[in-house]
């Protein structure tokens, strides 16, 4: 297996990004989602590949953090996504929003993908939503460093580590810190509900601010 692929990058047209190494000019698809992270061509990248080999093709994939690959074998396992759509769903919604998605059940966020019905992305959510964990989402959500430098930390004290942490999950999927913490503080609230559930509660009002 070719665990990642470290070269200067040569080329980008479309979803194909070509990376030198070793004097050979590797071919990988990436997602499109991803291609303003790229490093400008010259410059060295180190991408995290997939390898696919069928009885007409060999295919690499490739993606900049473990976990976006990890995502993307894990959609490869839903019936009906190969890797064509499961390239089309990361490539509609960024790895941490299309997470948000199944953990919330937006089956019309992730059928915006090309090719991607509603049936299809109803048996997404339904075989990966248990696969998905809180810190898969978003590792660093509990450090609390953006709630205190964005002056709302004393909004929501007393709400718990659950209720922070979505805030800076909603705020890292493009909500104003406001916009998060309202959403938030109108979630009804429990001491048992998880970061996921205080995610599911704010989405709901989100629409309503």
């Amino acid at each position: 297996m070719i665990s990642y692929i470290k070269g200067p990058l040569m080329e980008i047209d479309g979803d194909l990004i070509v990376i030198e190494a070793g004097n050979i000019g590797f071919g990988i698809r990436v997602p499109l989602s991803l291609l303003d992270e790229l490093p400008k061509v010259g410059e060295t990248v180190r991408v995290y590949t997939y390898f696919q080999v069928r009885e007409d093709a060999m295919s690499l994939y490739g993606f900049l953090h473990r976990q976006d690959r990890e995502m993307f074998k894990q959609l490869l396992g839903v019936n009906g996504v190969g890797p064509k759509g499961a390239l089309g769903i990361l490539s509609a919604l960024r790895p941490d929003a299309l997470r948000m998605a199944i953990i919330s059940g937006d089956v019309k966020a992730i059928s915006k993908a090309p090719g991607i019905g509603s049936k299809t992305a109803q048996r997404v959510i339904l075989d990966l939503k248990d696969k998905i964990s809180s810190e898969d989402l978003f590792p660093a959500a509990g450090d609390g460093g953006f709630l205190e430098n964005s002056g709302i930390q004393s909004g929501i004290d007393g709400y718990g580590d659950a209720a922070r942490e979505a805030v800076s999950a909603l705020v890292a999927l493009g909500y104003s810190n406001m916009e998060a913490a309202r959403a938030v503080k109108k979630a009804e609230i429990t001491d048992d509900m998880t970061t996921e559930d205080v995610l599911k509660a704010s989405l709901r009002h989100l629409s309503f601010l």
